[in-house]
């Protein structure tokens, strides 16, 4: 009986400790939190009332409290709170956190996401109601990180876990659906752009006014890193795009290789490859956006307008070789081969470019009546500054080959096959060719291309079957094989003198051993003579240096004697000079005192002749005396007679007149 009593008070007290815990866990008067855990504090009753809008009490009415608490123990006044332990919002190493908002201000008409200030904290929900907050999905999103947040004023969605008070089932829907659009827009995880992919991202903002009427790119703003209250660095900063002037809709600015946070329910991001330009080629830009440009074309170009590159229209400078982070729904980029290209006129034969594609042979009616088909290729080359003309003219290379210079190159073969027959056009095609590359050259110019070359084929028929170009090609076969025969002939016989010539050669080859001999004997023979000869002609030399040498000094000794005996002859002829002159003066005065030169003359002819007589002994008078006819003396008498005659002629003065008679009848 003692031992019950003595157990009555214990168990009295255990049972009120027992009832006191129970009565301080019911009422909610201490509290316990672990520190990875946050508490939304939940008042159920309060002396200020309930809540008159909104879902948090930011004046201490009844309702969900906008601070939360963190761990550690927490005393409360009993049965007037109630705490919702939630987990800290974790958001993992290179992931994004969108943050929905139950409760705030509403959206205006042209949002489609909450405004947040630059210094917005969501761990702060407060401060973020008291300074005009708004509800709904916000711009600002979370980095990787905890965050010890109010899940009653805010939810966060994450791809693995969406962190939220539940409240309703139909905001269950509505946040899943939140999420689905999100992960179908790639939002949980950043913009990453590689070197490797050659890719840039396009971005469309959802957010923020409109585009103005007439525009479909979303002008460059906000790209000033200098200016920090504009500078949205690449669409990461929603709010810094909006102040700048952003507007919603494809912008013109794109992302190149990086790595960016972007909220995906703000700005989706599409990749698009760059523009490539290849070497033998440049891009002509049409631009969809920009200002108003002025033409730069000139004034003698009237057919469109060039502006500055950056303004609307076709751009004056096109795109050299490299690659681009050019916005293709900005505007496009038409590119131009600046290599040669082919344009082919041949059924089944396409060009490297496919400009051709459609290109058929040409069509002809020739002067005598036949319709054959012509291959033609042309060889073209544009000049890159001149590529910006041709586009902003044509539009595009394709456009320029179909409408332009297909109908152009047919017109002027169908020309040319009108003035030539079909043998003419296929004997002709060298000629044909070089005429229509310098004509059409002028043509091309026109539309500010340089033709480099045209090339024709051969004429084909026009329809399947049709044999007679095959006829006429056989004709002219034929007589090319009768030409080639008569070459061949001629060659034949060529061969044939040469065959000739070879079997005398090999006959010569034969006996050349002996020829060889006997030229060699020759040869020998050939040189002893030289040398005889060379013997023969240094010894001719020899005596013809003595000769030399003994006229040389006969002819110095010869000299030397003549000049002796001229110098002899001068005196001697000085000393007969002399006397001879003397004896002239005395035969002078001899004839003078004789009476006379004739005188003198005869007087000595006596004299010489009376000293032959006495030399020679002959009697003055003949002892027997010849008489000629008529009883003329011989001769000898008539010497005599002659001679008196003469003194008897001179002394008396009577002409000499029977001497020439009688001689002459002498000689008869």
């Amino acid at each position: 009986m003692s031992n019950i009593l003595a157990f009555g008070p214990v168990a009295g007290s255990a049972l009120a400790v027992v009832l006191i815990a129970a009565l301080i866990a019911v009422s909610g008067m201490i509290r316990y939190i672990g520190n990875n855990r946050v508490a939304v504090v939940e008042k159920l009753w309060s002396g200020k009332g309930s809540i008159a809008g909104g879902l948090i009490a930011l004046k201490g009415e009844a309702g969900f409290q906008p601070d939360v608490l963190r761990g550690g123990l927490h005393f409360f006044f009993p049965f007037q709170y109630r705490l919702h332990i939630q987990s800290l919002v974790t958001i993992p190493q290179g992931r994004i956190g969108y943050v929905f908002a139950r409760d705030g201000a509403p959206l205006e008409a042209d949002q489609a996401l909450a405004a947040n200030p630059d210094d917005v904290d969501f761990q702060d929900a407060r401060a973020f109601l008291e300074r005009g907050g708004q509800k709904g999905p916000q711009r600002k999103i979370l980095r990787e990180g905890a965050y010890a947040i109010n899940l009653a004023q805010f939810v966060v969605v994450t791809r693995d876990q969406t962190f939220a008070l539940s409240l309703d089932r139909a905001e269950e829907g509505l946040l899943a659906q939140m999420a689905e659009v999100i992960e179908a827009r790639g939002g949980f995880e950043p913009v990453v752009i590689k070197d490797a992919d050659d890719q840039i991202g396009v971005i469309t903002v959802h957010d923020g006014p409109g585009l103005p009427a007439g525009e479909i790119i979303a002008p460059l703003v906000g790209s000033d890193s200098a200016d920090a209250a504009t500078f949205h660095n690449s669409f990461q900063d929603a709010e810094a795009f909006l102040r700048a002037g952003g507007r919603k809709g494809r912008q013109l600015e794109v992302l190149v290789e990086g790595t960016y946070y972007i909220n995906r329910l703000f700005a989706t991001v599409e990749r698009i490859g760059k523009t490539v330009v290849e070497v033998g080629q440049v891009g002509v830009v049409v631009s969809y956006t920009g200002a108003t440009g002025v033409d730069t074309s000139g004034e003698g170009y009237r057919h469109g307008e060039l502006v500055a590159n950056g303004q609307r229209g076709v751009w004056r400078d096109p795109l050299l070789p490299g690659k681009y982070a050019f916005n293709t729904y900005a505007g496009r980029v038409t590119m131009v081969p600046t290599t040669n290209f082919i344009l082919k006129w041949e059924t089944m034969a396409v060009g490297s470019h496919r400009f051709d594609e459609n290109l058929a042979e040409v069509s002809l009616i020739t002067r005598d009546a036949f319709e054959p088909t012509l291959p033609v290729s042309v060889v073209v080359h544009i000049d890159y500054r001149k590529a910006p003309l041709v586009i902003q003219r044509f539009g595009d290379i394709k456009k320029l080959v179909e409408q332009t210079l297909d109908p152009m190159v047919s017109a002027y073969f169908k020309n040319i096959g009108q003035t030539r027959t079909l043998i003419e056009l296929l004997q002709d095609r060298s000629a044909i060719q070089s005429q229509s590359s310098e004509e059409m050259k002028v043509k091309f110019g026109a539309y500010n291309l340089e033709l480099q070359e045209v090339l024709i084929g051969t004429p084909r028929p026009a329809q399947g079957g049709d044999d007679q170009i095959e006829k006429i090609l056989t004709q002219l076969r034929q007589r090319q094989i009768a030409d080639e025969q008569v070459g061949t002939y001629e060659r034949q016989k060529l061969a044939a003198q040469k065959e000739r010539e070879l079997r005398e050669a090999e006959a010569f080859a034969k006996q050349q051993t002996a020829i060889t001999e006997s030229q060699l004997s020759i040869q020998v023979q050939q040189n002893q003579g030289k040398a005889s000869l060379a013997r023969s002609e240094q010894e001719a030399q020899q005596r013809r240096t003595l000769a030399k040498a003994d006229a040389d000094a006969t002819r110095l000794m010869g000299e030397g004697e003549a000049g002796k005996v001229v110098a002899l002859a001068r005196a001697e002829a000085e000393k007969v000079t002399k006397v001879g002159l003397a004896q002239a003066e005395a035969i002078a005065s001899q004839v003078e005192a004789s009476g006379g030169a004739r005188y003198q003359l005869a007087r000595q002819v006596a004299e010489r002749f009376a000293q032959a007589l006495e030399t020679s002994g002959v009697d003055v008078v003949p002892k027997v005396q010849i008489t000629g006819q008529g009883g003329e003396a011989g001769a000898n008498g008539g010497v005599m007679q002659a001679l008196l005659t003469l003194l008897m002629s001179e002394k008396l003065g009577l002409p000499v007149e029977t001497a020439p008679a009688q001689y002459e009848a002498e000689q008869a």
